[in-house]
């Protein structure tokens, strides 16, 4: 017995859609109907690697050349001396990181966070704007891929090549590509590890002890951990580690709105797409399908079918695209960096953009936090530590000493001299001038002993001695640079009387 109170009803369309039949809404329900596009879903490859076709064009060699800055900079930053030093230097051993004269120590380590934090905003803030044009252009991980195959396209070929030496036995010919290939992989890997170290251990000490094969084996093994990971990701990962380990790609979505330029496919232009021959009428659109922007792709994307998380916004299917379109005399930029409003044939309005003008005003906030930060870092450090064994002492001249231990540090990477003065509640004395020589980097522990006359007023214009507080007086201990008398730190504590 059919009750129809309670049996689900279910839609026929609904149940051809998912079987795979395409059919023709009822003319009731086209305005309410979903467009469904049908992908043909098969078995997958055994071989699903991704072999990339090599192309030219203008956002390439843009590509290249910001590409080819990073991996300069990475090289040659460890390799510049600067003041008798390597000028970027993480001296784990000593605890100091030396940039170009600046020479920052643990203390200073919440600057280099604050440096990091701007770094973020200032990704999401181009993120917001331009999509993932980092990925594209700077990412360390992109810059290497591409020499990575740009060496596989110098001994095996062309990606059809490649392909097919996948796919032939192994003889003497694949054997020595291959081997070739993988050698200067290794020898490329093994110069980014060394070059990574290099960042840690003297630049100058760090090449030499590698390939002498001198190097302790801690230091061995640290170049040989990069050098490996360098070699695994670039070599073999390539993309997977876009896909699947940067956490960028999974939130960058969150980041971009109708305003953001991203590489895009003009639909309404170039569909329906079909192939057809040159200067040949055709009622298609100006998609000749020649599949040329899937091949090119280091993702292995196929850009017509939307923004995906997977683009990188290298621009390579836009170099391949313009190029097609230019043998058959169609206008440029079927696929092109674009907005969603670009789309939609209205004007880009980013100021208009909540994030967009969030992250900008976030990115000056911390550059200002950064530069105020900067102005205020002191070359000097200064601690103060009381002799907790006794509070006070009564000389025979009716004087009261206290006794306090300075630990001076010289942040800079000269050396310093220094004159200690003493100020506060009492009129304080020492024995003798207190002038400091601290050598580059050098911390030093100096112990003096400091006095004051046992009935001497705190304040100096104060007239009536009643009004000492007793027990305890406020004593500034300040070191001046000599030579400049600008660069100068102080610091409080207590003086204790009877």
């Amino acid at each position: 017995m059919k009750n129809s109170n309670h049996s689900p009803s279910i839609d026929p369309i609904s149940i051809k859609a998912v079987a795979g039949v395409q059919i023709s809404p009822s003319p009731a329900k086209t305005s309410q109907s979903i467009p469904i596009k049908q992908i043909p879903v098969g078995p997958k490859p055994v071989n699903n690697k991704i072999h990339i076709r090599e192309q030219k064009g203008y956002f390439q060699r843009l590509r290249t050349s910001l590409n080819s800055l990073l991996i300069a900079a990475f090289f040659l930053l460890p390799l510049i001396q600067y003041q008798g030093r390597q000028a970027v230097l993480f001296d784990l051993n000593e605890q100091q990181f030396y940039f170009f004269g600046t020479t920052l120590w643990p203390q200073d380590f919440p600057l280099l966070a604050w440096i990091f934090i701007t770094a973020a905003f200032l990704l999401f803030f181009i993120t917001a704007f331009l999509g993932r044009v980092w990925c594209g252009y700077l990412c360390p991980q992109t810059a290497w891929t591409f020499i990575f195959v740009w060496i596989e396209n110098r001994i095996e070929g062309g990606h059809n090549k490649r392909r097919i030496l996948d796919k032939s036995p192994w003889n003497r010919d694949k054997i020595i590509k291959r081997t070739s290939k993988h050698l200067l992989w290794g020898l490329i890997a093994l110069l980014t590890g060394s070059g990574f170290i290099a960042y840690f251990v003297p630049a100058t000490s760090v090449y030499p002890q590698i390939f002498g094969f001198t190097a302790s084996p801690m230091l061995t093994a640290w170049v040989w951990f990069f050098a490996i990971c360098t070699y695994i990701n670039a070599a073999w990962m390539r993309e997977m580690v876009c896909l699947h380990l940067c956490p960028y790609a999974r939130f960058q979505s969150a980041m971009f709105d109708a305003n953001t330029i991203t590489v895009a496919y003009e639909p309404s232009r170039g569909e329906s797409r079909g192939p057809r021959k040159r200067k040949q009428a055709t009622e298609l659109g100006d998609c000749v399908d020649c599949n040329l922007c899937v091949d090119v792709c280091p993702t292995g994307i196929d850009i017509r079918n939307g923004l995906q998380y997977e683009c990188i916004n290298c621009g390579a299917c836009v170099d391949a695209c313009n190029q097609t379109m230019d043998k058959f005399g169609y206008a440029p930029n079927l696929i092109g960096y674009r907005s969603e409003n670009h789309l939609k044939g209205q004007s880009n309005k980013p100021l208009t953009s909540l994030k967009f003008l969030g992250y900008g005003i976030a990115t000056m906030v911390m550059l200002s936090v950064i530069c105020m930060d900067i102005y205020l870092k002191k070359d000097i450090q200064l601690n103060v530590i009381r002799d907790r064994q006794s509070l006070y002492r009564e000389t025979l001249d009716d004087k009261i000493e206290n006794s306090y231990t300075l630990k001076v540090r010289n942040k800079t990477q000269s050396e310093k001299h220094y004159r200690l003065s003493l100020s506060g509640d009492r009129p304080y004395s020492l024995q003798k001038n207190v002038d400091l020589k601290i050598k580059a980097g050098e911390q030093l522990t100096y112990p003096i002993t400091v006095y004051s006359q046992a009935n001497g007023a705190i304040d100096k214009g104060t007239p009536d001695v009643h009004q000492v507080k007793a027990g305890m007086a406020r004593i500034v201990f300040q070191l001046r640079d000599t030579q400049d008398p600008s660069n100068q730190i102080s610091q409080d504590s207590n003086f204790f009387t009877p």
